[in-house]
């Protein structure tokens, strides 16, 4: 045996652990098969690795570099791999935290194999390692845990699967809801105007009950369709040329009605340092459907939690964002930002967090379904950029909207 194969095997005695290996492997039900890529800069080392786990379920793909290994990943992603630490050029802690990085790569196990202290550990797993085995590996020791890791990853799979099929159904569900609830309203609105004779005013009044909460629940599904709808990767977006300041001047203009009847003023302006600019310098390449929608939740729900005072929306161009961007996006000429403004009732700053995630509901009760935040702020990173909130308790909300600008082509 080369002199290199003691480096990552204790024991000589392949044909009884190879015995050993396939009787325990027989009493594990499997479905399928499962991809294994082994990357290692010795050669010596593979082989000794695809020796030990030689079975029919297992599909071995060697490799002897960590580019090598990024490489075979995207063009075929594994269901584990068994990484070498100390490789030249890339080594194992930095596949492993390119890939963990990496969200066009699903969730992989990843084994790290190293002969260092535990230090060498601590960087493994703070890296996004799953699991460790140090050399010289003990073949039983090293099956157990390729068997483990493979659980792991058919357990997760087995649950993306259900969540996949979950969302496809409430993606279904809402979807038929929309028509009951459409043809209801119109039925109801003939009603109204006595299409089908002469009903009371009180009746009338009913009527108009049912239709607002009708409106009310449709609106509801359509947002949870559009959410599920980027969720699961369907919701494709249109990009033009638009005018961000147009869309926000659109926005207040049909929700100043709602503002008047509470008796708070809507306002449209420009930041300070952006009031000798031309309209055209809110140029930018977006979804016009989208960032609509985005810019009248915010405002809609300014106008819905303030009861006096003002909502205020103000555009600037900035140099660089003023709030943290959630994606890395590429470097843009302008950073466009809308400032929705209101004299409400604020937020909590322990609830900052939180405020975008998917069913959050504030403590309120005004609050609604939870869905409108999520999906903006879904929106705005698709678009590059996110928003960002600033608020307390009794002092009001801020949220920011921030846009990169690239240079017109």
């Amino acid at each position: 045996m080369p002199s290199q194969t003691l480096d990552i095997i204790g024991t000589a005695n392949h044909s009884h652990f190879q015995e050993s290996f396939n009787s325990e492997m027989s009493s594990v039900p499997f479905s399928g098969s499962y991809n294994i890529l082994a990357v290692d800069d010795s050669p010596d080392n593979l082989f000794l690795i695809e020796s030990i786990l030689d079975n029919e379920n297992y599909n071995i793909v060697c490799v002897e570099s960590g580019e090598a290994a990024i490489e075979s990943i995207h063009k075929n992603p594994p269901d584990l791999v068994l990484l070498d630490v100390m490789m030249p050029g890339m080594d194992g802690y930095e596949v492993t935290r390119q890939l963990r990085q990496d969200l066009s790569v699903s969730y992989i196990p990843i084994l790290l194999i190293t002969a260092h202290d535990q230090s060498s550990l601590v960087e493994g797993l703070d890296a996004g390692a799953d699991d460790f085995i140090h050399k010289p590996v003990d073949v039983n020791e090293l099956q157990a845990r390729v068997r483990s890791l493979l659980r792991l990853k058919r357990s997760i799979d087995a649950q993306y699967t259900m969540i996949r099929q979950r969302d496809d159904f409430v993606a279904r569900l809402t979807h038929d809801l929309r028509t009951p609830l459409v043809a209801a309203n119109r039925m109801l609105k003939l009603c109204k105007e006595d299409s089908f004779g002469c009903i009371s005013d009180e009746a009338k009044d009913a009527v108009n009950s049912v239709i607002r909460n009708n409106d009310h629940l449709l609106s509801m599904v359509n947002t949870l369709l559009e959410v599920y709808r980027h969720e699961a990767g369907h919701k494709a977006l249109t990009f033009s040329r638009v005018n961000l300041f147009d869309i926000a001047e659109t926005v207040v203009e049909e929700l100043t009605p709602i503002a008047q009847e509470k008796h708070i003023s809507c306002q449209l302006s420009l930041d300070h340092g952006a009031q000798d600019l031309d309209k055209s310098s809110f140029d930018l390449e977006g979804d016009y459907l989208e960032l609509r929608r985005v810019l009248t939740n915010l405002v809609g729900n300014a106008i819905k939690f303030t009861d006096e005072g003002t909502v205020n929306v103000s555009l600037a161009v900035q140099s660089e964002p003023p709030i943290n961007v959630p994606v890395a996006t590429q470097e843009s000429l302008h950073w466009l930002c809308v400032a929705v403004e209101d004299t409400g009732m604020g937020i909590a700053k322990t609830d900052h967090k939180e405020i975008f995630a998917w069913f959050r509901q504030g403590k309120h009760r005004r609050s609604g379904n939870g869905l409108g935040l999520h999906l903006s702020q879904r929106i705005a990173i698709l678009h590059g950029g996110g928003i960002g909130v600033e608020s307390e308790p009794g002092q009001g909300s801020r949220f920011t909207l921030c846009l990169p600008q690239q240079p017109t082509t």
